[in-house]
């Protein structure tokens, strides 16, 4: 691996990234629910559940699709995280659906073992969040301390210098200092 590729951000970094990164999905959802709900005309929460979540599986897979394709989604350019391939180049839109196809991984297993036990909703969370834990964990197995479906899929989350100092000298130049 060239020694000229940026450094991989910190756990923490990626964390606090990917958890605002749920938050904003928020916005995503209402939109894409309201959208269903209304083409649908679908009256009642429970109806058309399922394809509601398939029509949700899509619009993620756009939305992380595209972001991915240009490098960043909002949050990872608030977090001055940048996604690329293992030479540092921009991703494919096919290698970000081949991420974003991964990425599921962080849910699926533990969402698989859940269903045949109809568990409460407290124990599915605390067996989710340990699967998510573990998860990110064994990031730092990996030589350049990757998540499992970037080294899979053949990306790589790096620390993304220019965007942090373009955003100093904003804040600078706002606050008169430049």
């Amino acid at each position: 691996m060239p020694s000229t590729l940026p450094p991989t951000p910190g756990l923490r970094r990626r964390m606090a990234c990917w958890l605002y990164e749920g938050l904003l999905l928020f916005g995503v959802v209402f939109i894409a629910g309201y959208l269903f709900g209304t083409l649908s005309q679908t009256r009642n929460a429970m109806d058309n559940r399922h394809a509601l979540q398939a029509f949700l599986f899509v619009v993620f897979g756009i939305y992380f699709t595209w972001f991915w394709s240009k490098g960043q989604t909002l949050a990872m350019k608030t977090w001055h995280i940048r996604v690329t391939d293992k030479s540092g180049q921009a991703l494919s839109q096919s290698r970000a659906l081949l991420r974003y196809l991964l990425s599921w991984l962080w849910f699926l297993p533990p969402l698989a073992v859940i269903a045949p036990f109809q568990l409460p909703a407290g124990e599915t969370t605390v067996l989710m969040l340990g699967w998510i834990a573990v998860w990110a964990l064994l990031s730092r197995l990996h030589p350049q301390r990757q998540f499992l479906h970037d080294a899979l899929a053949g990306t790589r989350l790096v620390h993304d210098a220019q965007g942090e100092a373009r955003a100093r000298h904003k804040r600078r130049k706002a606050d008169g200092l430049a």
